[in-house]
């Protein structure tokens, strides 16, 4: 059997889109973050969320971006991505969220953590670990569409029927059915919960919003063309078989309820390390 290249199924693809870009750029605008300022870039994957950061800091004396990632796959495209930035030192470290301060083993002026915060377990550890890395004043920003609130109740019957029709899909012609139990994305906090953890860990909450954002036909298909989106909706399935179903029923879905676009929203928070 052919080994899966999960290249194939990286988040590239979905990062490129225009609605991905301005909610990101939405929370790295109110970060306040300055010219000069050493930066971490938490879950960098190819570095779109870092570029965003470098134009933000560049020209000041000393200004560094970090890109923290595990894959090393991503950290390859994040550097050939950033090849080109001047006025601002930018560097790639692969490692875990959760060993920020052993991997940098120096402070930051702030930490940006775009949509990843969702697949930490130990969320009040990775909280801590941020506050070690901040020194007073030092910025946390985070954002994810993975919560409690993500959905607006409109668009259920989208999700509903979306899901249905994959899980009847797998039956009717793979005979298979998704393994029980969810992945650590699934297990969704709501924004009050996450506020909570962000004040026991010290932190104090600058912004908190929900941002809409329109995600387009093909912004779902490259979802379901993910590794770790696919694992999360049909965990158990091969990632091949489960892409091929979740594009095939989204593309269905949308044009059974004759829409091209379906509203979600990103849960977007900046903290300060007092």
């Amino acid at each position: 059997m052919r080994a899966v290249d999960l290249d194939d199924y990286s988040f590239k693809a979905f990062s490129q889109h225009d609605f991905y870009q301005r909610v990101n750029k939405w929370l790295v605008d109110r970060a306040g973050l300055e010219p000069g300022w050493t930066v971490v870039d938490v879950g960098c994957g190819c570095g779109a969320v870092t570029e965003l950061i470098a134009e933000r800091v560049r020209g000041g004396h000393d200004a560094v971006v970090t890109g923290l990632d595990i894959s090393a796959a991503a950290l390859r495209e994040a550097r050939e991505k950033l090849a080109g930035v001047r006025d601002v030192a930018v560097e790639f470290v692969q490692a875990r969220a959760e060993e920020m301060s052993q991997a940098l083993r120096r402070a930051v002026d702030a930490v940006v953590f775009c949509n990843g915060i969702h697949y930490i377990e130990d969320k009040g550890g990775l909280l801590a670990e941020v506050y070690r890395t901040l020194p007073a004043g030092g910025v946390f920003a985070f954002n994810t569409t993975f919560f409690q609130g993500a959905h607006l109740e409109e668009t259920d019957r989208f999700y509903r029927r979306w899901m249905m029709k994959a899980l009847r899909m797998l039956r009717a012609q793979y005979d298979l059915r998704p393994e029980r139990g969810k992945v650590e994305a699934r297990h969704q906090l709501t924004p009050d919960q996450y506020g909570r953890l962000l004040d026991v860990e010290g932190f104090e909450i600058r912004v908190q919003e929900l941002v809409p954002v329109s995600v387009s036909e093909q912004g779902w298909i490259d979802i379901s063309r993910y590794a770790d989106f696919i694992a999360g909706v049909l965990p158990g399935i091969s990632i091949e078989t489960a892409s091929e179903v979740l594009c095939e029923t989204v593309r269905e879905t949308l044009a059974e309820l004759s829409v091209r676009s379906v509203p979600r929203n990103w849960l977007c928070v900046v903290a300060a390390r007092p």
